[in-house]
């Protein structure tokens, strides 16, 4: 019987259910290194990152160099033909296995891996190809732990513990073979979708940053020569941004019943202006503008812990945030109704959400939320851009996302392990193109009408993408369950081989005891036999 798929009834005769314990000669860990953020080099001692181990891909270009000096393990450099597991990564990539083919690196195994030692007696290939099935996918997903939110860890008994349907050698070979054939046609078709996407965005960003250049409108601009000039429109922003501030002052000291005291004008906060100096020239009637000069509010979000119960107010978090500018609601977060901080972060349609702390690919992608969920708040990972009425937020949300956005990002955000930020104070100082009024809203068509057939072209391959991995699923569990390849009653049986691996594992077993006691084993050597 199947041991995991319930939509598979039987594997053939020949096969044997085992363990990766009865299998297996041992599993080695990987090691903590110091290390360098920078990749080494090729006459260097490196470490893999977990990205270099994606489902059958091995990447060795993915790694970091230890430092010139640093003492090390060199028994944990990784070789061509090791079997390595990722034992911490992502929901979707942890316990994935590759095989290594040609190494060309001095590369040692972190402590996020494993190195699978495998018997000859097994085909290596076969075993690399089990380990992705669905049938073990589904044994590591249970015995992972973490949360689908964070890192995900299994260890060495637990991947001692995944069970396999073992068939003979000779049919390994022949599987591994299918696979190679099938697979490799699935992989170029997936290449070929993965370089269809990457040229699409390529085309997106060069829309965004046509857009925030003025060329996208500058047929519009010659037809309206008379329109007032966005200098103009930013002398009422900012007269606006202080009537508002001095709304918002007179309303608190209502609400505490205080008096206002003399010259309380006078504290009102000069927003910070544009430095134009390395800005490039704009076309005629636009002109440069902060968002601290064109905001109301830039405002944190929560830290309290949020839970499941869905008849709270949904918390959008940083997960939530698409690269492209729009809210992914499939997967929220909940905070009570009653909660201390509401309605202060409750988010009012056209704000816009900017993600200050994450990857430095990631940092600072920023959403427009349009008023879906309601109410609806936001976690601390976010700042809330709330802007004057005469700007419009997606033309900020362009500007932001954008090739111009992903430059200055990179310019001010602060890096740690693993993380960049980008404060409120600095993206307060963001300097973004500023079009009079009756142009933005042509320069946000033009963007949504390019920008939706990028989408549109987008969903379709994904669509592919989602069918291939089906397909892959498909192939891997009639493979696994001994429906892919014909059975050959003259192979050799899964009882021999496991003879094999047992002479195998004794013959390792004793070379290891004669390694860790090398002046008993000479003194055997020596010793004469009796006369």
């Amino acid at each position: 019987m199947s041991l995991v798929d319930s939509n598979v009834s039987f594997t053939p005769r020949s096969w044997l259910p085992l363990s990766l314990r009865d299998l297996l000669l041992g599993i080695e860990a990987g090691k903590s290194f110091t290390c360098q953020a920078r990749p080494a080099g090729e006459k260097e001692w490196g470490i893999i990152k977990v990205s270099a181990m994606t489902w059958g891909t091995f990447d060795e270009l993915e790694n970091k160099a230890i430092p010139t000096g640093k003492q090390f393990d060199s028994t944990k450099e990784i070789r061509s033909g090791d079997i390595l597991l990722s034992r911490s990564n992502t929901a979707e990539l942890v316990g994935a296995t590759v095989l290594v083919g040609h190494c060309r690196s001095h590369l040692l195994l972190s402590d996020k891996s494993m190195r699978l030692l495998y018997p000859t007696a097994l085909s290596a290939r076969w075993l690399q190809r089990a380990l992705a099935a669905p049938q073990v996918r589904s044994q590591i997903s249970k015995m992972a732990n973490g949360t689908s939110d964070s890192m995900r860890n299994v260890s060495q008994q637990n991947v001692f513990a995944i069970k396999l349907s073992i068939p003979p050698r000779n049919e390994q070979e022949r599987i591994a073979d299918a696979l190679d054939e099938l697979l490799s046609d699935l992989d170029a078709g997936l290449e070929a979708l993965k370089s269809a996407q990457a040229k699409l965005e390529l085309y997106r960003a060069s829309v965004l940053k046509a857009a925030v250049q003025g060329d996208l409108t500058a047929e519009w601009r010659k037809s309206h020569l008379k329109v007032e000039p966005a200098s103009v429109l930013l002398q009422c922003i900012l007269k606006e941004r202080r009537r508002h501030w001095e709304e918002e002052q007179l309303r608190k000291f209502k609400e505490n019943n205080k008096t206002p005291p003399a010259n309380w004008k006078a504290r009102y906060r000069e927003p910070v202006a544009p430095d134009t100096s390395n800005l490039p020239s704009l076309p005629d009637a636009w002109c440069w503008a902060t968002i601290d000069q064109c905001s109301h509010l830039l405002q944190y979000g929560t830290s309290s812990k949020t839970t499941d119960n869905a008849s709270g107010i949904p918390v959008l978090r940083m997960g939530n945030l698409a690269s492209t500018g729009h809210l992914k609601l499939n997967d929220l977060k909940y905070l009570p109704r009653t909660h201390d901080e509401f309605p202060s972060l409750l988010l009012e349609e056209r704000d816009l959400l900017f993600n200050r702390t994450n990857s430095a690919e990631l940092v600072g992608k920023t959403a427009l939320y349009t008023g879906s969920p309601t109410p609806c708040s936001f976690a601390s990972y976010l700042i809330r851009i709330t802007l004057s009425p005469y700007v419009a937020p997606s033309l900020v949300l362009i500007a932001l996302n954008g090739t111009m956005g992903r430059q200055w990002m990179k310019r001010v955000m602060n890096q740690t392990v693993g993380q960049a930020n980008v404060n409120g104070t600095k993206l307060a100082s963001f300097a973004f193109p500023l079009p009079p009024k009756a142009e933005q809203e042509v320069v946000v068509e033009a963007v949504d009408e390019q920008v939706s057939i990028v989408d549109y072209l987008n969903r379709g391959l994904a669509t592919r993408k989602e069918e291939a991995f089906i397909l892959r699923q498909s192939i891997l569990r009639h493979a696994f369950t001994g429906q892919l390849v014909p059975q050959d009653q003259n192979d050799e049986p899964v009882s021999e081989l496991l003879k094999r691996i047992a002479v195998e594992r004794e013959t390792r077993a004793k070379a290891a005891g004669a390694k860790s006691n090398p002046h008993k084993s000479a003194g055997r050597r020596k010793q004469k036999p009796p006369k």
